[in-house]
């Protein structure tokens, strides 16, 4: 029996890295997507390490041809994706009255429209099968926005909005979407420890009966 293949669209050190070693002990089988080859040929090394299967496609999530293009290569070489987690963002600073519009746009383009143009790579399949799942990191950002963060408060926002309206839409067709709403820096050894993140989503998937669950400190 091949294994299931999860697709992680921004992939890094920390959530995803997490996310993929979690689903890798349950027999999936991993393609990390970031632009850095050279950070994912570090990051697949230490997964290889604890024995997951996992694969590397370089991609920029604020292009959708060089997304679009990723997912060709993955269906021909790995098969056809079961899961995608995006968890692809920019973190930078800057107060409304200063945010830059074109900073915004370009912004935008990697925190909501990279996840949009991903999706759009899975659903078609998803809903021929009846069967798949999606799934999107979140922030607190979405839920209290930092004045100081005003572009990524922005964008959490955004790609909660799409979490939601994809949740409905899907429904009816058997696929499961999503989202883990990150209240805090993700960091070992803290509440927000990433492999406790990664259970979180797991316990998401497994039970597909929930669309958002907030990780955050009460």
């Amino acid at each position: 029996m091949s294994k299931s293949l999860l697709v992680i669209i921004g992939a890094g050190p920390g959530v995803s890295a997490a996310v993929a070693r979690k689903f890798g002990a349950h027999s999936f089988k991993v393609v990390l997507v970031a632009r850095n080859q050279t950070s994912l040929d570090v990051l697949a090394r230490e997964l290889r390490d604890q024995s997951i299967e996992v694969f590397t496609v370089s991609a920029d999530a604020s292009k959708s041809e060089s997304v679009a293009q990723a997912f060709r290569v993955i269906r021909e070489q790995y098969g056809t994706p079961d899961v995608l987690l995006y968890n692809a963002a920019v973190i930078s600073r800057s107060t409304v009255s200063a945010l830059d519009e074109e900073q915004l746009i370009e912004e935008f383009k990697v925190n909501v429209v990279g996840a949009l143009t991903s999706v759009k790579q899975v659903v078609p399949d998803f809903v021929k099968r009846k069967d798949g799942a999606i799934l999107i990191t979140g922030g607190g950002l979405a839920l209290y926005p930092n004045a100081d963060y005003s572009s990524l408060s922005i964008g959490k926002a955004g790609v909660r909005s799409l979490a939601y309206s994809l949740a409905q839409e899907l429904k009816p067709h058997n696929v499961y979407v999503g989202t883990v709403t990150i209240g805090g820096y993700v960091s070992k050894g803290t509440f927000y420890d990433p492999d406790d993140i990664a259970e979180r989503y797991w316990q998401l998937y497994q039970a597909r009966d929930e669309v958002e669950y907030i990780f955050a400190e009460s």
